[in-house]
């Protein structure tokens, strides 16, 4: 089955999709990765989500307007892949939408919300789709994140010792072979965050971590970060832009007076050190690194420096790409779905049991589904691309 898995960060600044074919055999999934395209958000469009996001309070009619805006871009980088990375062969789109609050409460999440209306997916490509994956899993009692560690599960099953897989978006979050999975706090959200406001809204985050290099990190400001309750909850935990803005920046203090490459030091090191702390609690041997914070190269290399004997490697090197390996987990997942299959691990998630995911919308032709699969994979095989078309297409430097 052709799958094109679409997907937009908590950094919110394009649609990437990912096209792939994926094939069942026994309790073996094949993964094809045929490429990917981003596909930047419209300034308009940005702007209004990024005014929406918490702690602003917007009115319904706003959401509404973001929900088809944010639809319709949806919709249009899923008929560009269709075009480009499948030769208008498509068979399912898969699209996580994007979010803009997650509701956590007491460590209890009681509702997540996506937008990103599938009907505008559907009509623009014919095709059916998957949407709304989180919400089951929240219904089931889970968190409803990090839903892609089903995925790195199986991806990672069999190889030797003790790998994790970490991806650092606006959050990171990791996922131990035993299940263990969570959100281990901000990635780049604060980066973002504090970048935008030193920079009066001119820059959406700091390239290639220039500024932040320029600085060294204030052990007084980090330690009164590190303070933050969110890091020692247990598993599983899930976190997001609700509690790591702006306003939580100004409330510990770092926009008042502290010199711009400073605080940027500081929370790079925070990020580092969070995930480090997150890595070693679960005892991880390896780690096999995903995300736009990865490009960012002095994060990298701090975190690279934190973890020392602990080796990272990015995703590509087992096949799928960094910046696209969020997109091809929700197609997996939307393939899951097709099949009738369950796409949660609940020691991953916390639900009470495992679910089939997501919401269907039918194509042009009604749903158009494969047959129930008898049972589910327990292992995922990334297969080589002999066309080459894996890499980007169109991409733009992203920190999702």
């Amino acid at each position: 089955m052709l799958v094109i898995g679409l997907m937009s960060g908590t950094s919110y600044d394009a649609v990437d999709a990912a096209a792939t074919e994926l094939r069942l055999d026994g309790d073996t999934l094949a993964l094809r990765p045929l490429g990917m395209t981003s596909t930047p958000y419209g300034d308009g469009l940005r702007a209004a989500l990024a005014a929406a996001l918490p702690p602003a309070a917007v009115p319904l009619a706003e959401v509404c307007r973001l929900d088809t805006g944010i639809g319709r871009a949806f919709a249009a980088a899923a008929v560009r892949a269709n075009r480009e990375l499948c030769a208008g062969r498509a068979e399912l789109v898969a699209s996580h939408g994007q979010t803009v609050f997650h509701w956590v409460e007491d460590g209890r999440v009681h509702g997540t919300l996506q937008l990103g209306q599938p009907a505008w997916i559907a009509e623009a490509t014919g095709l059916p789709v998957v949407a709304d994956f989180r919400a089951r899993d929240v219904a089931a009692g889970g968190q409803g994140a990090p839903l892609v560690s089903l995925v790195d599960l199986l991806w990672l099953r069999g190889r030797p010792g003790r790998p994790v897989a970490l991806n650092i978006g606006g959050i990171a979050n990791l996922t131990a072979p035993d299940g263990t999975a969570f959100d281990t706090g901000p990635g780049c959200a604060l980066l973002d965050a504090a970048v935008r406001e030193f920079s009066g809204g001119r820059l959406a985050y700091d390239v290639d971590g220039a500024l932040a290099a320029r600085g060294r990190a204030d052990r007084r400001l980090l330690e009164r970060l590190l303070a933050e309750p969110y890091y020692a909850l247990p598993a599983p935990k899930t976190t997001g832009k609700e509690l790591f803005h702006a306003g939580y920046l100004r409330t510990a203090g770092l926009l008042d007076g502290t010199r711009p490459e400073e605080v940027l030091a500081t929370l790079t090191v925070l990020t580092a050190r969070t995930v480090t702390d997150a890595v070693r609690s679960v005892g991880a041997t390896e780690v096999i690194a995903s995300g736009g914070g990865m490009r960012n190269p002095v994060l990298a290399g701090t975190l690279r420096r934190l973890l020392d004997e602990i080796p990272v490697r990015a995703s590509d090197e087992l096949g799928l790409p960094a910046t696209a390996k969020e997109a091809y987990a929700f197609a997996v997942l939307g393939f899951l779905t097709a099949h009738g299959l369950p796409g949660t691990d609940p020691r991953s998630t916390g639900a009470r049991h495992a679910r089939v995911l997501g919401s269907l919308t039918p194509g042009r032709n009604g749903f158009g589904l494969p047959p129930a699969a008898a049972r589910g994979p327990e292992r995922l095989v990334v297969e080589a691309d002999d066309t080459g078309a894996a890499g980007e297409r169109g991409a733009v430097t992203a920190d999702e």
